[in-house]
């Protein structure tokens, strides 16, 4: 388990104010997000959810800076992205924002020291400098027996492990995931899901997990709702089980309309 050095907890904040997206389809605009405001304070797991559509992936990008909103105010701790230049915003990407992704996006002709590494050698750190740190997480994450080997002879859990090590190279205080599970079996999906919420308490950091699964956000302690491009509501857990989860999330997408 990664090791329990922690965050300053005022770094793990997120809010996101009034915030709109579109995108062009065609000859038409279509609009992913509609004015959403999201404040999560402190450490913690939380899952955003939602159906097909929502605006649940768009919300994350602009989070982890690799897309930019038409308007509102998105603040990662105590950085406004909207004030970023592209090179700051590069700069958040890899210092201020682990991100996991469900294809995992290792490169091929890298090892999984390597891949972990990668971030740091380009902001312009020796890969000898972040090697040792580097295979402390991935021994950490039970990968100790698995640095050297490229990612065609790394199962997708193994893979998966590989990215979550890359994206706590930097030591973060947010942590965002994709669906990380979406190309995992139920077993290792469970077991990610479990580590997930591991590290957000061990390391006191802020997880934020986009799901559509009630199976994956039962982990979490906070459910954020999203229907139509704003959030339609938040749902402590507080022990519930899956499908107590996806009663509850339907009673609020039901009530948003």
């Amino acid at each position: 388990m990664p090791s329990t050095e922690t965050q300053p907890t005022q770094a793990c904040r997120v809010s996101v104010r009034g915030v709109h997206k579109s995108y062009r389809q065609g000859s038409r605009s279509v609009q992913a997000l509609r004015g959403v405001d999201l404040q999560i304070e402190g450490p913690g797991f939380h899952a955003i959810m939602g159906p097909s559509g929502s605006g649940k992936s768009t919300l994350l990008y602009l989070l982890a800076g690799l897309d930019t909103a038409d308007a509102g105010e998105i603040r990662v701790g105590d950085v406004s992205l909207a004030n970023l230049s592209e090179a700051e915003l590069t700069l958040h990407r890899r210092r201020r924002s682990g991100v996991i992704f469900q294809g995992f996006n290792l490169l091929p002709t890298l090892t999984a020291l390597e891949n972990v590494t990668l971030p740091a050698t380009l902001d312009g750190r020796s890969h000898a400098h972040m090697a040792p740190r580097a295979a402390e997480l991935l021994q950490e994450l039970g990968l100790r027996d698995r640095m050297d080997h490229r990612p065609d002879a790394l199962s997708g859990g193994e893979q998966q492990r590989v990215a979550i090590a890359r994206a706590l190279l930097q030591e973060p205080p947010v942590l965002l995931a994709d669906e990380p599970t979406g190309n995992l079996d139920s077993q290792t999906s469970d077991r990610l899901w479990r580590l997930l919420a591991e590290i957000a308490a061990r390391r006191n950091m802020l997880v934020l997990m986009v799901t559509h699964e009630p199976l994956a956000a039962v982990h979490c302690q906070r459910v954020h709702v999203l229907r139509d491009g704003v959030v339609a509501g938040n749902i402590d857990l507080h022990g519930m089980d899956p499908s107590q989860l996806a009663v509850r999330v339907a009673d609020t997408l039901r009530a948003a309309r």
